[in-house]
């Protein structure tokens, strides 16, 4: 399929994946008028690094993980693991805050609305 294919069915802009490209997260043929062609199996992987930058991970760090996805071996396997841990407690700090952050404007929430109530309250009265 060609790039504006693969933009269309991943939701993600031809810009976006030019730059996976040039970052080496992606990869495409060249047909001799030298357009990008890619497999099916490119759909998946533009969702994983998707994931990825959603969960805050930078191009590098992607970089630095994709070769355990794309051949696992000991040797990428270790380094690979490595900064998966790194980056998974990163997550479990950042989903910490943000609980954290949820509950203190749960908080803000109720008290407004209680002092809301009185208002209503006093005036009604």
């Amino acid at each position: 399929m060609r790039i504006g294919e693969l933009a269309s069915r991943t939701g993600v802009s031809i810009r976006s994946l030019r730059y996976y490209e040039e970052q080496g997260l992606l990869h495409s043929s060249r047909s001799g008028s030298g357009q990008r062609h890619y497999t099916e199996e490119e759909v998946d992987r533009v969702a994983f690094i998707q994931r990825l930058y959603a969960a805050g991970l930078s191009s590098r760090t992607i970089a630095e993980l994709l070769p355990c996805v794309d051949l696992p071996s000991e040797e990428h396997s270790d380094a690979a693991l490595e900064r998966m841990a790194q980056e998974r407690d990163r997550l479990s700090e950042h989903i910490t805050d943000l609980v954290r952050t949820r509950d203190a404007l749960d908080e803000l929430m109720a008290k407004a609305r209680q002092h809301r109530e009185t208002l209503r309250t006093a005036v009604a009265g």
